[in-house]
C-alpha cells in the first residue's frame, strides 16, 4: 500500500470515530435541550391557566422581560376538556399584543389593540369540536368573543403590554395583573 492510501483510510477511521462520538455527545444532551423549550418554561412558572408576569431578569425558569418598555406576561393553557377565554380591559394603555402558541411553539393566532373589538382582550381558545357547539348556542359572554380554533391541546399564551413612559409602568401591569387565561365554563347539552 502507497503512503497516500495509508493517510486516506486513516482519515477516514478518524473520521468515523469523531462523528460517532459527535453523534453520541448529542444524543446524551438532547433531554438537557428538550427541556428547555418555551412551553416547559412557561409551564414552569407554575399552574396552568394563570397569566404570570415575567421580571425584568430572568427567574429560574429562564423567561425574563427583554425589552424594559413591554412588560410581558405568560399563560400555558390545555383545552383537552373544555375551551379557555382570555380577557382584559383595555384601561388606557397605548398598545397590547397577545400570541397564542401550541406546544411546540408554533404561532396560531396574534392580536393587537389595533385588530380588537373596542381595544378589549376577549379571545376564546378551542377545539373544532368546541366551537362547534359554542357557536351553536353563542353564551352570552363569548358572543363578541375572537374565536380561535386550534388542534392543539396544549400551548402557551404570550400578552405584551406597552409602558413607553414610567407613567405608564403601573397601568401597564395592572392590565397583565388583571388579564384572565381561565377556562371557559359553559357546558353545552353535548359533553365536549
Amino acid at each position: 500500500m502507497s503512503r497516500f492510501a495509508l493517510q486516506l483510510i486513516l482519515a477516514v477511521v478518524v473520521g468515523l470515530i469523531g462523528a460517532a462520538l459527535l453523534h453520541l455527545i448529542i444524543v446524551l444532551l438532547l433531554p438537557e435541550f428538550s427541556e428547555k423549550d418555551a412551553y416547559t418554561r412557561v409551564l414552569a412558572k407554575g399552574e396552568m391557566h394563570r397569566f404570570y408576569q415575567l421580571g425584568s431578569v430572568a427567574d429560574r425558569t429562564g423567561l425574563g422581560m427583554d425589552d424594559p418598555y413591554l412588560p410581558v406576561a405568560v399563560c400555558a393553557y390545555d383545552i383537552s376538556e373544555g375551551p379557555v377565554r382570555l380577557a382584559a380591559a383595555n384601561n388606557g394603555l397605548p398598545f397590547w399584543s397577545l400570541a397564542v402558541f401550541d406546544a411546540s411553539s408554533n404561532e396560531i393566532f396574534s392580536i393587537n389593540d389595533r385588530t380588537s373589538a373596542g381595544g378589549v382582550l376577549n379571545v376564546v381558545i378551542a377545539t373544532p369540536v368546541q366551537l362547534t357547539a359554542l357557536r351553536r348556542s353563542l353564551p352570552e359572554p363569548v358572543s363578541q368573543s375572537i374565536m380561535v380554533e386550534t388542534t392543539a391541546a396544549q400551548g402557551y399564551v404570550v400578552l405584551r403590554s406597552l409602558a413607553p413612559q414610567p407613567s405608564y409602568e403601573d397601568l401597564a401591569s395592572q392590565f397583565l395583573s388583571e388579564a384572565s387565561c381561565a377556562p371557559f365554563e359553559w357546558r353545552s347539552r353535548s359533553r365536549f
